[in-house]
């Protein structure tokens, strides 16, 4: 059996997070106290005052890992999954060397090349040109190593025009583009991928994916962290499950998979994000809210015989573009059932705004699953909102998922479980012809 490439052994990291105390009502006693404190503060250090519990702040430890143990092997794939928070970035940046762990080890053999962001690893006041050559000195391979490489960096990017232009002035696109291209094509043992392929061109999107299927079986190792289970299925045999700084479940795609949609079902029917400098999207648009609604309440469970509408709150801060809402529907292990949206592209479903300009304003998107079409099983929900036809500007960070419960409507005497994914009711006519 061969040694671990990746070895992690009680890994732990520990932040300090500050929480501003609210105003309290100040006595002309505690002024006067405040008062002597600053002027003893003057004098030498051998005057110390112990902490008073009326600080203007807080301090609240918190682990976003703790005790976290696992290895894997040369060429394996590996999906790290969990909701936001889990610590998923957390870990991906130890292993990239990008931060200290509080506690515990870690051991790497071989080279790594990391995407965990838009930037990381880039300067951005050099140029696309520089940046190619910077990072692949910093992943110790020679001059001669990276100049055999370039130009097949630069032809995957698609960034040819602005090679010589600093990179602070390329799109968000664009930089991940680049990026992507230098860390899969500088041949790393290990390619450790963050979600930053939900950002831009969803061609470019496929064009990644499919690279680093290439690379997976070139015998290298990747660790991806997605919130596409469908993505992660088809990439990594092996999947970790992290769950508030700890791995709750480890072992095949498939299985862990299972766990985590368990774990979805807590969402109650809805992605919501009140504040919009947290919502997922850009400085154009951004998403307000997914839910799934039947029987006109917001509902995690849906019966057979219902319709189910899926709701699509998003803010549009930039007059003149054409945005389209579209969603992908999957069973629970992450392979798509259907994908519709509408817009402009001719295989979507045309609306009311689907050929208009949207001006600034909260929008909604309805889309409507007619009753009778899907079977009793757990389905997830990923939303996207897209501009200019094809490029995807916000999208849920995790799958929304709902469960449909047989009504028992369509059954007749029939008692088992009906097959398939969908259960459509169909029109059926019989004649007799002799």
């Amino acid at each position: 059996m061969s040694d671990p490439i990746i070895k992690v052994e009680n890994l732990s990291k520990k932040y300090i997070i500050g929480h501003q105390k609210q105003e309290r009502y100040i006595a002309l006693r505690d002024a006067l106290t405040n008062k002597v404190k600053n002027l003893v503060r003057r004098f030498p250090r051998s005057f110390t005052f112990h902490h008073s519990p009326f600080t203007d702040s807080l301090h609240e430890e918190f682990w976003a890992l703790k005790d976290v143990s696992f290895e894997v092997k040369q060429g394996d794939g590996v999906g790290i999954i969990g909701r936001n928070g889990a610590g998923k970035t957390t870990l991906l940046k130890i292993l990239s060397r990008i931060t200290e762990p509080t506690a515990g080890r870690v051991s790497i053999k071989g080279r790594v090349a990391s995407l965990l962001e838009v930037g990381t690893g880039f300067h951005p006041e050099l140029t696309g040109r520089e940046n190619i050559y910077l990072n692949g000195a910093i992943l110790g391979m020679s001059k001669a190593e990276i100049k055999n490489k370039f130009d097949a960096i630069v032809a995957f990017a698609e960034t040819e025009k602005f090679l010589d232009t600093p990179v602070k002035r390329y799109s968000s696109g664009m930089y991940v583009r680049l990026a992507f291209a230098v860390a899969a094509h500088l041949e790393p043992e290990i390619l450790i991928v963050d979600e930053v392929l939900a950002v831009g061109d969803v061609q470019f999107q496929k064009k990644c994916l499919g690279k680093m299927e290439e690379v997976g079986k070139e015998g290298r190792t990747v660790l991806f962290v997605s919130h596409n289970m469908g993505v992660i299925a088809n990439l990594c045999p092996e999947a970790i499950l992290l769950d508030r700084g700890n791995i709750v479940s480890a072992g095949t795609t498939n299985e862990v998979v299972c766990k985590y949609t368990c774990t979805l079902q807590e969402l109650g029917g809805q992605l919501l994000w009140a504040d919009q400098s947290m919502a997922p999207g850009t400085s154009r648009v951004r998403l307000k809210a997914v839910r799934i609604i039947s029987d006109g309440s917001v509902t995690s469970e849906v019966m057979s015989d219902k319709e189910v509408k899926i709701q699509i709150d998003f803010w549009n801060f930039e007059h003149g573009a054409m945005l389209g809402a579209s969603i992908h529907l999957l069973d629970s292990m992450g392979s798509c059932i259907f994908a519709t949206g509408n817009g402009t592209c001719a295989n979507l479903i045309h609306d009311d705004w689907s050929d208009k300009l949207y001006p600034v304003g909260l929008f909604r998107s309805t889309c409507v699953i007619p009753a009778n079409f899907l079977n009793d099983s757990t389905y997830l929900i990923n939303a996207f909102i897209t501009r200019n036809i094809g490029t995807v500007e916000a999208g849920t960070p995790e799958a929304l998922p709902f469960a449909v419960i047989d009504s028992g409507t369509m059954r007749g005497g029939f008692t088992g479980h009906w097959r398939g994914i969908i259960r459509p009711k169909m029109a059926w006519s019989t004649e007799q012809l002799s």
